[in-house]
C-alpha cells in the first residue's frame, strides 16, 4: 500500500509528531509511506523520521509566512478548531492541491481540521482515514457540529482510547464510518531497562497547567520527608516552569525535586528512574506512561479520562489515584518506594504488559483495520460492531451540540458590538 500521513507541522515537538513517525516507520517495513506536513519552520525537524519514510512541506513559513494568501483567513480548515489562525487560504490552497493529486491508496489526518481537508477534498477511490488524537469531548459543540458534517466522508476514524471510541460512535451518527480505537505505539527499547534500585521517581512531559506537576510536586514533599534519599526529576519544558520552581523553593525542596529541561529521547533518562509519575488532569492517551513502563517502570498516575486507566493495571503494573487526590498521589508513591519487592514485580508486570504498544502489535492492528476498512467500502457495508449504537442517540447529541454552537456564536457576537 502507499500510504500518506497529513500533519500540522511535523517539524516540531509534540506527542501527535512522535506517534505519527513512529507508526510511519513501522508501516514502512511493508509499505510506500510519506508524511506530508502542512507547514514548515525549520530545515530539519526535531525528530528524525524513518530513513524509508519520506517528508515533504506544503507551506514554508520561513519563505511564505508573508505571503498574500496567507494574510487571509482559511475556509476549509473549520473556525472553531484551535489552531484555525495558523492556517489560511495559502494552506487551503496547497492543501487541496496536494490530496487532489494524491496517488496513494490511503491518507490518513493527524487532527481534526486537516480530517476535514480530507473529508472534502481526498480523491473517492482514496481510503480516507481520520485520527483524533484528543478527545471527542475536548472539542467545543461548535467544533463538533462542524466535524458531523464533514466525516461522513470518512471511510474510518481511529481514537486513542476504547472510550473514545465508543463516544464517537455514541454522540456523533457517522452512519457508514468504520470507528476503532488504535493506541499509539511506542519504539522497541534499545536499553537495557531499569533495575528498580535507583531511588529516582520520573514524570515528563509538557510544563502546563492540566499535566498537575504542582500536585506531584506536593505530593512528593510527603514522600521526601520520610524517604529524604530519593528524588522527583521532570522532564520538560513549558509556561509552568517558573511557577514549579518557586514552589520547589517555598517546599524546601530543592534537593529532592529537580526540573531537568526537556530531553530527547527520553530512553536513556527513563532507564534512570525505578518509577514513573503522573498527575494530569486529563489526558487523551498517556504516551510518557507508555514509555515509562516499556523502560521497566511502574507509573503512578491519576485516573483521569481517558488514557491512564486502559493503559495501567492498577496494583498489578502501577497505581491509579483518584484526579487532584495529592495525599492519594503521595500514599502509592509511598506504597512503591518503600517496598523494594512489590517495585521489582510491577516492574516485570510493566515491561510485559506494556508489549502490546510495541510497533509491532500496533502495526498489525492498523494494518487489518485498513484492510477490513477497504473491504466494507467494496461491499457497501461498515462491520457491525462498528456502527453507530443509536441513531436516536446520535441526533440528541447533534441537536445539542447545534443549540450550544448557535448560543455561543450569539454570545461572540454580543460582545463584538461592545467593543
Amino acid at each position: 500500500m502507499k500510504i500518506s500521513f497529513l500533519i500540522h507541522n511535523a517539524y516540531g515537538i509534540g506527542g501527535t509528531i512522535t506517534t505519527t513517525f513512529n507508526l510511519a516507520g513501522a508501516l514502512a517495513e511493508r509499505h510506500d509511506v510519506e508524511i506530508v506536513s502542512a507547514l514548515r519552520h525549520r530545515e530539519h525537524p526535531n525528530l528524525v523520521p524513518d530513513p524509508r519514510v519520506r517528508l515533504r512541506a506544503l507551506v514554508d513559513l520561513r519563505k511564505e509566512a508573508d505571503h498574500p494568501l496567507h494574510q487571509r483567513p482559511a475556509k476549509v480548515f473549520p473556525a472553531a478548531e484551535y489552531r484555525h489562525r495558523q492556517y489560511s487560504e495559502l494552506t487551503d490552497q496547497r492543501i487541496g492541491e496536494c490530496l487532489g493529486a494524491l496517488d496513494a491508496d490511503v491518507v490518513i489526518g493527524t487532527r481534526p481540521g486537516l480530517n476535514v481537508h480530507i473529508a472534502r477534498q481526498a480523491p473517492r477511490h482514496v481510503l480516507r482515514v481520520g485520527q483524533e488524537h484528543l478527545t471527542l469531548d475536548n472539542h467545543s459543540p461548535r467544533l463538533r457540529t462542524a466535524l458531523r458534517r464533514a466525516y461522513r466522508r470518512l471511510d474510518v476514524i481511529t481514537t486513542v482510547t476504547e472510550a473514545d471510541a465508543a463516544a464517537y460512535r455514541r454522540k456523533m451518527w457517522l452512519p457508514g464510518v468504520h470507528v476503532e480505537a488504535l493506541p499509539n505505539s511506542v519504539p522497541d527499547p534499545v536499553l537495557p531497562p531499569a533495575d528498580g534500585t535507583a531511588k529516582v521517581v520520573i514524570a515528563a512531559g509538557r510544563l502546563v497547567p492540566v499535566k498537575r506537576y504542582d500536585l506531584l510536586v506536593e505530593a512528593f514533599a510527603q514522600v521526601a520527608a520520610v524517604h529524604p534519599d530519593w528524588q522527583l526529576r521532570i522532564y520538560g519544558k513549558g509556561e509552568e516552569q517558573p511557577r514549579l520552581r518557586e514552589l520547589i523553593e517555598r517546599l524546601g525542596m530543592w534537593n529532592n525535586v529537580f526540573l531537568m529541561g526537556a530531553a530527547t529521547p527520553m530512553e536513556a533518562e527513563w532507564v534512570k528512574g525505578s518509577i514513573g509519575a503522573a498527575a494530569s488532569n486529563f489526558e487523551p492517551f498517556g504516551m510518557t506512561i507508555v514509555e515509562a513502563m516499556r523502560c521497566g517502570l511502574p507509573v503512578v498516575s491519576t485516573d483521569c479520562p481517558y488514557g491512564p486507566g486502559e493503559i495501567i493495571a492498577d496494583g498489578t503494573d502501577g497505581r491509579l489515584v483518584p484526579v487532584g487526590d495529592r495525599d492519594a498521589l503521595a500514599a502509592a508513591l509511598l506504597d512503591l518506594v518503600g517496598d523494594d519487592e512489590r517495585r521489582r514485580r510491577m516492574s516485570r508486570a510493566a515491561l510485559d504488559n506494556a508489549r502490546r504498544f510495541a510497533p509491532g502489535p500496533v502495526v498489525a492492528q492498523a494494518e487489518r483495520l485498513l484492510e477490513a476498512a477497504s473491504a466494507a467500502r467494496s461491499t457497501g457495508r461498515t462491520p457491525q460492531h462498528h456502527r453507530t449504537q443509536s441513531a436516536l442517540t446520535g441526533r440528541g447529541h447533534a441537536a445539542r451540540d447545534a443549540a450550544l454552537a448557535a448560543a455561543s456564536g450569539v454570545l461572540r457576537s454580543i460582545r463584538k458590538g461592545r467593543r
